[in-house]
């Protein structure tokens, strides 16, 4: 079974930059990063469940008491479909448990997998669905795509296939990046005909794939020749979600199956710089310097979101507000068991009041 290699940098910029700064602003990655790059690399996993979930763990515990959880750390991270909203439909308690966890001090982040918008496009739905936060606070799939190849001295001569939405398009040119593909190819078609050649860019050093509703054959094969016929060109993908929420009636075919289209024919395994990569939460740990230890991570889907934690060290809490049941969690098939889990993250609030 091929799996996916999982990036694992040691050392991360300690201020993100802003979406609305130029590309210069990323050239801290590769100051800060430069140092450690050679002598640590980055450290690949056969298999995306990490160490964390190699050793038994014991059954995840119902979460009774909110209070000795919240207390218990200084930091909640987030992930949103599932957990926040679902499609753009609000989940019930979420601006007021929001405002009691800001209210005691505790700093919230957000992080998504979903790489169809910027850190700035984000801004503007969490705006829209009444909640306040700041760009500052937000994490996407996208933004990590740009930040990798920062890190890792991608040559600004070189050029970038996308093979998703305007999201990695906003993030690569914020980092300063050529890119090409994205939306604009999802009306192309190949004629296919006697003796017919598909031309592609030679200069692509990079193909970057996340959830694309414009996918289509041409840009199957775009990113396949690229990969295969470019040397050292390199295969990243945002993440590899079997499934997602465009809309709260059903659940919807995720990136993982774009990325899958790829492997396919490639015959090559992408390297994953969204979730459960460690990558976000080390630039996070960074970032507001503060201890794996105090961060609970929150999240709705197991082989990611609570990987994602156990991989950086964190307090994990699943939500049954998304893609995982109780019947899934409680699977002898289920190896990924978080330290508590809990319906919704609004039971925060009515957990609390039962324990006063």
């Amino acid at each position: 079974m091929l799996t996916s290699r999982v990036i694992s940098p040691s050392f991360l910029p300690l201020s993100a930059p802003s979406p609305s700064t130029s590309s210069s602003s990323f050239s801290s990655l590769k100051t800060i990063l430069s140092p450690f790059l050679g002598k640590t690399q980055l450290s690949y996993t056969r298999n995306s469940r990490m160490a964390s979930s190699m050793t038994a763990r014991a059954a995840a515990k119902k979460l009774e008491n909110a209070d000795e959880l919240i207390d218990s750390v200084e930091t909640f991270i987030f992930d949103c479909d599932g957990v926040i909203w679902k499609g753009d439909k609000l989940i019930e308690g979420v601006p007021e448990t929001l405002d009691m966890l800001r209210s005691k001090g505790k700093r919230l982040v957000f992080v998504t997998n979903n790489s169809t918008k910027s850190r700035k496009q984000y801004g503007k739905k969490f705006e829209t669905l009444g909640l306040n936060v700041n760009e500052e606070e937000i994490f996407a799939s996208s933004f990590a795509a740009a930040a990798y190849l920062q890190s890792i001295d991608f040559p600004k001569d070189k050029k970038v296939y996308v093979i998703g939405e305007d999201g990695i398009l906003k993030e690569l040119e914020l980092a300063g990046f050529q890119y090409l593909g994205g939306p604009t190819d999802g009306d192309k078609k190949i004629e296919l005909k006697p003796g017919f050649l598909m031309e592609h860019d030679h200069n692509v050093g990079a193909v970057v794939v996340g959830f694309d509703r414009y996918f289509n054959y041409y840009k199957i094969q775009y990113g396949t020749l690229c990969i295969r016929e470019n040397p050292g060109c390199l295969f990243i993908a945002t993440n590899r979600d079997a499934v997602t929420h465009l809309t709260d009636a059903q659940e919807w075919a995720g990136g993982g199956s774009m990325v899958g289209a790829l492997l396919g024919s490639t015959k090559k395994e992408p390297l994953v710089v969204g979730k459960p990569s460690t990558f976000m939460m080390d630039y996070l740990s960074n970032k507001f310097g503060i201890s794996k230890s105090q961060i609970c991570m929150v999240g709705d889907r197991l082989d990611t979101d609570i990987l994602f934690g156990q991989n950086g060290g964190c307090k994990t809490l699943l939500v049954l507000s998304g893609v995982t049941s109780l019947e899934t969690l409680q699977s002898p098939d289920n190896s990924i068991q978080p330290d508590f889990y809990t319906s919704k993250i609004a039971d925060f609030l009515s957990l609390k009041a039962a324990t006063v």
